[in-house]
C-alpha cells in the first residue's frame, strides 16, 4: 500500500528520536530520520532501538518513520546494507529513502522504498520510469516549476505519490550532481560528508581577469519557503510535503512543523475532498512563525519561474529579522528603538562592509522608549556598530524559552458510549476512522440519588482522557434512569477502554510495503550513462543493465584517472543573476547580454573553477578536477561479517515472491 491519493503528508525531519518524537506532537503526518550507517547526514545518527522506539510512538498517531539510506554504497557494504534494512523492517519502520539503485536489486523484505531528490528527479521520462521499478514514493528535485510537477503527476503510475521539499536550506547543485566537496576536500557528499563548499566565499571574473562580484558566495541560496505555493502544488500532484533538516535543533522542527501543520490544516478545512496522513488534532503554546528560526532569507526558488533573488550571496548565515535602529552608543552600551520587547541573551546581528557581525546581548533594559543592550564583549569589539546602524535579531530568548518547554498536545478525537448491561456496565470508545473498542464491569446497580447530579458528574469523569491520546468529542450516556457509579468504576472503565482501543488502532494501521514492479522490466530513457548516475557498485549496474542501459560510467568516487568535468551541476545561472544571459538581453534595454560574460571563473583561495552555460535547458555547470581515487572500503564497524574480496555472486536477487501488493 501506498500514500491514498486524497491524503496529505506534513514530513519532518528528526536528528534524533526525542525531536522526531516533537515532530509528531507538533503535527508531522511522517519523520524521517537517519540510522547508525548509510544515511546521507553522517552526523544526524541513531540506533536502530531508538528508531524502533520512534516508529512505536508515531504509530500511535497514525503517523510513519522513514528511515534514510540515501548514500551510494561501495560494493564491500552491500551485504551489510542488506542486513541492516532487515533490521529497520523488524523494527517497524515505514519506508527506506533511498538513492543507490543497487537496493533494489538485494534481497531485502518488502518494506516501501522511497526514491531520494539524490536520484536526481528532474525529468518526465525518469519520474516516469523510477515509478515503474518498484518505489512507493519520489522525492522530486526542488528545481521543479508547478507545470514540470504536473507534467510528471500525469505520466507517473498514479498509486506512487510524489513528494517535495516545501521548506528548509537549498542545495545549489541539482541533488546527487553535487562534487565539488569530494574533489576540494575529499569527502562525498554522495556518501554522506558533504563539506558545504556551496557556503564559502567566491570572487568572479570575467574572461579578461575583470570581476564582477567579489568575495561574495555566490554559490550558496537562500532558504526554501513554500508556504504560499501549498495549494498550488496539491493542484500539481504534490502529496508529501517535505521539510528540510536533519541537523536542525528541536526549536527549528517544532515552529516549522507547527506552521505548515497549520497552513495544510487550512486547506483541509476548505478541501473535503483532501484528508491528512495521519491522526489527530494539534493545540500549540505559541505562534507558529518560520522567520524566527534559523533561515537565510526565503525564496520559492523556481516554483513560480526563475527569478533574480535567489541567492544568499551577502551571508550564508541565520541575519535575523529587523528589530530597529542603533540611536545612541555609549562606551559599554548601545541603544535602538527595537520594534518587539527583549530580553538578556537576544542574539544580535548587523550588516559591515558586506559581512554579518553579530554580538549576544548580555543585559537588557528598557530606557524611555529605547532598549538600552550591554553586550556580552567590550563595545570597542563590536565593528561597524555606530548610530543609525540596522540591528537585527537572530535569536529571540524569549521565543527559546517557550519551544524549549511543553509546546504542544496532539489528540485524537472520540466519541464515548456510557450503556448499562445486565450485570453492570459498558463503555465503548471509537475514533472517526471506524475504529472502536468497549470495557464491561460487573457492578450492583442503585439508583442515584440526585439524578440531574448523577448524569453531570458521569459525563465529567468519562471526559477525563488527560494522561492518554484522546480527547472525547460526542458523549452518550444511555441507561433506563440515572445510577450512582462511583469514579473508581469509570476509572476502571476507562481505562481498559483507553488500552483497547490503542490496541485496535494498531491493528488496524495500513502495512505499508513496495509496490511491484512492472513486468517485463521498464526500461531506462537513456542506454548509456555518465559519472553523474553514481553507480558505484555491481548491484546497481546490474539494474541498470536489467533496464536496457548499455554502458555504465565509474561514479566520480570511483574514478581512478583525472580530468575537468561539472563538479557541480546546477539550475542556479550567476549570468542570470548579473544581467548577463543573452535571453534577458532580447529587447531588454539596460541588460548587457553575454558581453564578458564567457568563459566566468569562480575564484575562492587557490582554487578556480570555470564556468559552462548550458543555455537551452538553463543550467551552470561548475567544472572542476576529477581527482585520482582508489575504491575505498567502508569503515571496518559496518562489516562485522563481510571481509575479503568481492566474490561473484555477492548479493542474492530479491525473489520476486517476497514482493507484496
Amino acid at each position: 500500500m501506498t500514500l491514498p491519493r486524497n491524503h496529505l503528508e506534513l514530513l519532518s525531519p528528526a536528528r534524533d528520536a526525542e525531536i522526531g518524537r516533537e515532530a509528531v506532537l507538533h503535527g508531522a503526518d511522517a519523520v524521517y530520520i537517519g540510522g547508525p550507517a548509510f544515511g546521507a547526514r553522517t552526523k544526524a545518527d541513531n540506533t536502530v532501538a531508538d528508531i524502533a522506539g520512534l516508529t512505536a510512538f508515531a504509530h500511535r498517531y497514525g503517523a510513519r518513520i522513514f528511515v534514510t539510506v540515501n548514500t551510494i554504497l561501495h560494493d564491500n557494504e552491500l551485504e551489510a546494507a542488506r542486513r541492516y534494512i532487515h533490521e529497520l523492517y523488524d523494527a517497524g519502520v515505514d519506508a527506506l529513502i533511498v538513492q543507490d539503485m543497487g537496493i533494489l536489486e538485494l534481497d531485502i523484505p518488502p518494506i516501501a522504498l522511497h526514491a531520494s531528490t539524490q536520484c536526481d528527479i528532474r525529468t518526465v521520462e525518469k519520474a516516469k520510469f523510477l515509478g515503474e521499478v518498484g518505489f512507493s514514493q519520489l522525492v522530486l528535485a526542488r528545481e521543479l516549476t508547478l507545470q514540470q510537477i504536473a507534467q510528471m503527476r500525469s505520466v507517473v503510475n498514479p498509486d506512487v505519490p510524489l513528494e517535495y521539499f516545501v521548506h528548509g536550506a537549498l542545495c545549489v547543485a541539482f541533488s546527487g550532481n553535487c562534487y565539488i566537496s569530494e574533489a576540494h576536500t575529499g569527502r562525498s557528499a554522495n556518501r554522506g560528508s558533504c563539506s558545504q563548499e556551496c557556503r564559502l566565499p567566491y570572487t568572479l571574473e570575467d574572461s579578461q581577469g575583470r570581476v564582477v562580484a567579489f568575495d561574495k558566495h555566490l554559490l550558496s541560496m537562500k532558504d526554501n519557503n513554500q508556504s504560499d505555493n501549498l495549494a498550488a502544488l496539491i493542484d500539481a500532484g504534490i502529496r508529501s510535503f517535505k521539510i528540510e533538516g536533519r541537523y536542525k535543533d528541536l526549536g527549528y522542527v517544532k515552529n516549522v512543523t507547527a506552521h505548515y501543520r497549520t497552513l495544510i490544516d487550512g486547506i483541509l478545512d476548505a478541501r473535503p475532498d483532501l484528508a491528512a496522513a495521519s491522526h489527530g488534532q494539534c493545540s500549540y503554546s505559541f505562534t507558529p512563525d518560520p522567520d524566527k528560526t534559523f533561515n537565510r532569507s526565503n525564496t520559492d526558488y523556481f516554483a513560480t519561474g526563475r527569478k533574480m533573488d535567489i541567492g544568499a550571496f551577502d551571508a550564508p548565515a541565520h541575519v535575523g529579522l529587523q528589530l530597529g535602529v542603533v540611536m545612541r552608543v555609549a562606551t559599554e552600551w548601545f541603544e535602538i528603538d527595537a520594534t518587539e520587547p527583549m530580553a538578556n541573551c537576544d542574539g544580535l546581528t548587523w550588516m559591515h562592509k558586506r559581512e554579518v557581525k553579530g554580538t549576544q546581548a548580555n543585559v537588557v533594559k528598557k530606557v524611555g522608549e529605547l532598549w538600552r543592550i550591554t553586550p556580552n564583549v567590550s563595545m570597542q569589539e563590536l565593528q561597524g556598530l555606530a548610530v543609525g546602524t540596522h540591528i537585527s535579531r537572530n535569536r529571540d530568548h524569549a521565543w527559546e524559552l517557550t519551544l524549549a518547554k511543553k509546546s504542544s498536545e496532539r489528540r485524537i478525537s472520540i466519541d464515548v458510549r456510557f450503556s448499562e448491561t445486565a450485570t453492570g456496565f459498558a463503555l465503548t470508545l471509537a475514533d472517526n476512522n471506524g475504529v472502536s473498542a468497549s470495557a464491561m464491569i460487573d457492578h450492583a446497580r442503585e439508583p442515584a440519588q440526585n439524578a440531574e447530579r448523577a448524569e453531570t458528574s458521569l459525563r465529567e469523569n468519562l471526559c477525563k482522557l488527560g494522561n492518554t491520546i484522546f480527547t472525547a468529542c460526542e458523549v452518550t450516556v444511555e441507561w433506563s434512569q440515572p445510577w450512582f457509579v462511583p469514579a473508581s468504576t469509570i476509572n476502571a472503565l476507562r481505562r481498559e477502554a483507553v488500552e483497547k482501543l490503542e490496541t485496535n488502532r494498531l491493528a488496524h494501521l495500513p502495512k505499508w510495503t513496495r509496490i511491484h514492479a512492472t513486468i517485463p522490466p521498464a526500461q531506462y530513457p537513456e542506454t548509456s550513462l555518465t559519472y553523474l548516475a553514481n553507480v558505484y557498485n555491481v548491484a546497481a549496474r546490474d539494474f541498470y543493465a536489467k533496464h536496457g542501459v548499455k554502458l555504465v560510467a565509474d561514479a566520480y568516487e570511483a574514478h581512478t584517472e583525472a580530468g575537468e568535468v561539472p563538479v557541480m551541476v546546477t539550475k542556479h545561472c550567476l549570468r542570470w543573476s548579473f544581467n548577463l544571459c543573452p535571453k534577458q538581453a532580447k529587447g531588454v534595454q539596460g541588460v548587457q547580454g553575454q558581453v564578458r560574460a564567457e568563459p566566468m571563473t569562480l575564484v575562492s583561495g587557490s582554487d578556480r573553477l570555470t564556468l559552462k552555460f548550458d543555455c537551452k535547458p538553463c543550467e551552470m555547470h561548475v567544472m572542476g578536477k576529477m581527482r585520482p581515487n582508489i575504491l575505498r572500503s567502508p569503515p571496518p564497524s559496518l562489516l562485522p561479517a563481510v571481509s575479503g574480496a568481492m566474490p561473484v555472486k555477492f548479493y542474492a536477487k530479491r525473489p520476486s515472491e517476497a514482493l507484496a501488493s
